[in-house]
């Protein structure tokens, strides 16, 4: 009778468990935490459910401990830490993912499936070896269409290798706002944009942002990539904000050179005459010593060929 009841309560549990798992986590903090020792699946769904709740810390500390023997184990012990890696800047939490992911993608029951290739996909991932990247990550591609996480990663790597262009489309192609509003898909977008020669897109993605370190981030991401790529007007309005924001010599330094940089594409022809007007009260909003000469100079020109500033 004993183990008749116990195998009842034991299906009972096994029921409610499964109900979390079909309704998508719901429900997961009531049912699930009691079954972490009874049923082996709840602790990993658990897990899972930690980790969609973005409560990485959670995740890690109930997997820490567990010896992983399945494919699935190792999976989700370097998922939980190559997401606690990057929280936390972990150069060992990084590591240890990269090591579980190895270990699947390498075995030979694993290495020529799916979750294989995903596994050594994330493991050059976090090697920066984006070239390996997208070898295992165009082997499956076709099976993750309009899927956003897979998405997100194929144009990181599609952009880090240098097709900046079809790292563009590809971002753009991800509906998820929570990950549209991610820093590191603004900033490799704006990246993208600024190597496809659209800065002005660049400078919107900033305009759309909320005051905060990420936007400072971004600020300075424009302001030095425009200036490399010779985008001097919006790398000299982003070393503008930059400069009002934080005192630094260095953000007058790269608003002089931009500014410097657009008076001679309009000297070539390059850049309308009218940009000049905008070029002067960019320079006048600093008190540095040396906008006085600059700006006589470049009136002086204005003034020598009729444009009015």
């Amino acid at each position: 009778m004993d183990n008749a009841s116990s195998s009842f309560e034991f299906a009972k549990e096994l029921i409610r468990h499964n109900l979390v798992v079909f309704r998508g986590g719901e429900g997961a903090l009531q049912v699930l935490p009691p079954l972490v020792d009874v049923i082996p699946e709840a602790r990993l769904n658990l897990v899972i459910y930690y980790l969609r709740q973005d409560d990485v810390q959670e995740a890690y500390n109930l997997i820490k401990d567990l010896e992983p023997t399945t494919p699935q184990e190792y999976i989700l012990k370097g998922v939980v830490n190559a997401a606690l890696g990057q929280e936390m800047c972990s150069r060992d939490h990084m590591k240890i993912a990269q090591q579980f992911f190895q270990l699947v993608g390498g075995s030979a029951s694993e290495c020529d499936t799916i979750p294989g290739r995903q596994c050594m996909a994330s493991c050059f991932f976090l090697l920066k070896q984006f070239d390996d990247v997208l070898i295992y990550l165009n082997s499956f591609k076709s099976y993750f269409y309009n899927d956003d996480i897979f998405n997100f990663n194929y144009a990181q790597a599609k952009a880090a290798t240098g097709n900046t262009s079809e790292g563009e489309e590809v971002f753009l192609l991800i509906q998820s706002e929570k990950m549209k509003n991610d820093y590191i898909y603004l900033s490799w977008l704006a990246r993208c944009y600024i190597m496809n020669k659209k800065p002005r897109l660049a400078w919107e993605l900033y305009l759309k942002m909320e005051t905060s370190g990420e936007s400072f981030s971004l600020l300075q991401l424009i302001a030095n990539d425009c200036y490399k790529m010779g985008q001097f007007y919006y790398s000299a309005k982003a070393f503008d904000v930059l400069e009002r924001l934080d005192p630094n010599p260095e953000y007058w330094e790269g608003k002089r050179g931009a500014c410097v940089g657009i008076f001679q594409m309009i000297l070539a022809g390059r850049e309308p005459k009218e940009t000049l007007r905008e070029v002067l009260h960019l320079l006048r909003s600093t008190g540095n010593t040396q906008v006085e000469y600059i700006i006589r100079i470049m009136k002086k020109w204005a003034k020598e060929n009729r444009v009015p500033v």
